[in-house]
């Protein structure tokens, strides 16, 4: 997605950081004053390199981000929007057709991910998941 966007857009958004905040995502129960305190805002980096490849990617995320540093909000939820739109046009998404036995990987520094409930109840979706770190060997 990132590579895809035009050079002004690439230039207008190096170097800026993205305001996450766990108390911005919409929920269907309320978080408590516990939760928001668990997890203060954090900020990252609107556009940051794989930690191995150096490719660029796209950090930004609807709900969740909820400002650009030193943007006034109204400019900042529009650029949110506008690049949150972006990322997920279709040539952008890859949507699994699960089959039983399936083995589904994917890199968390470069891919959004996100379950649809595409079945029917009483189905269930079992997922066991496993996370690894890795770095950069010399």
């Amino acid at each position: 997605a990132y590579t895809a966007l035009p050079a002004e857009m690439k230039q207008r958004i190096a170097g800026f950081e993205a305001v996450f905040n766990f108390a911005g995502r919409k929920r269907t129960v309320p978080i408590t004053q516990a939760q928001i305190d668990a997890f203060p805002e954090v900020i990252h980096p609107v556009v940051r390199p794989h930690p191995i490849t150096g490719c660029k990617c796209l950090y930004i995320m609807r709900n969740d981000c909820t400002g650009i540093v030193d943007l006034p909000d109204d400019e900042a939820q529009l650029l949110i929007a506008a690049l949150a739109d972006h990322i997920v046009r279709p040539e952008f998404i890859y949507r699994h057709q699960w089959h039983p036995g399936d083995l589904l990987l994917w890199d968390n520094c470069t891919v959004q991910h996100m379950a649809i409930q595409d079945y029917d109840l009483p189905l269930r979706r079992l997922m066991h998941r496993t996370t690894f770190a890795a770095t950069q060997s010399a």
